[in-house]
């Protein structure tokens, strides 16, 4: 078993805290995980993408190659094209369909997501809207890693688990908020809703 993500975003949507929570369960799993960060210019809006490697064998590189990706999580939908390269064949895009535009000539949004259905297997949520109806318009990375969670080969329960354990230190009610988060959207993507 092995599953190779990217991670990607822009500076502030909290791509760290996704690898951290997947970081978390992998271990509890008994898996191998390495991690490679590209910050970029992460204070001023800019790029920020995580390889993360998972697999039940020993792993020699953090990145990942070209065409070799088995998704993409996505927290902005154009960062996702940007990194569409690295997916392999039968790989997948998970992305939040809301834009951050961070610059003057960000493409049609429309055209973007558009670019993205054209896979039938690739899923689009409106993250923003299920963060916001789960109670927490902040936990829109939490609402991705659950849309994305039944394509990871982690036990779910485990998932659930470490986003709590990493949530902790900010009490229990930021925990119990980003699990709700992380629920909705495993609901979201299950249901196709949010789309």
């Amino acid at each position: 078993m092995k599953t190779d993500i990217i991670l990607a975003g822009v500076g502030g949507q909290g791509i760290l805290s996704i690898a951290a929570a997947i970081g978390l369960a992998a271990v509890e799993s008994k898996l191998f995980i390495k991690q490679a960060e590209v910050h970029g210019m992460s204070q001023r809006g800019g790029d920020v993408q995580s390889n993360l490697r998972i697999s039940d064998r020993e792993i020699y590189s953090d990145l990942i190659p070209l065409g070799q990706a088995d998704m993409i999580l996505s927290i902005e939908p154009l960062e996702s094209l940007r990194h569409a390269p690295y997916l392999s064949k039968n790989g997948r895009i998970i992305t939040n369909s809301t834009p951050f535009i961070n610059i003057p000539n960000y493409p049609d949004i429309e055209a973007v997501l558009g670019e993205i259905g054209k896979n039938p297997a690739n899923i689009i949520i409106d993250a923003d809207t299920v963060a916001k109806n789960a109670g927490s318009p902040r936990s829109v990375n939490m609402v991705m890693l659950g849309a994305a969670s039944h394509f990871i080969n982690i036990d779910f329960e485990k998932i659930k688990n470490a986003v709590g354990n990493l949530f902790s230190a900010k009490g229990d009610g930021i925990a119990a908020v980003n699990i709700k988060a992380l629920q909705a959207g495993r609901d979201a993507a299950e249901n196709g809703a949010g789309k």
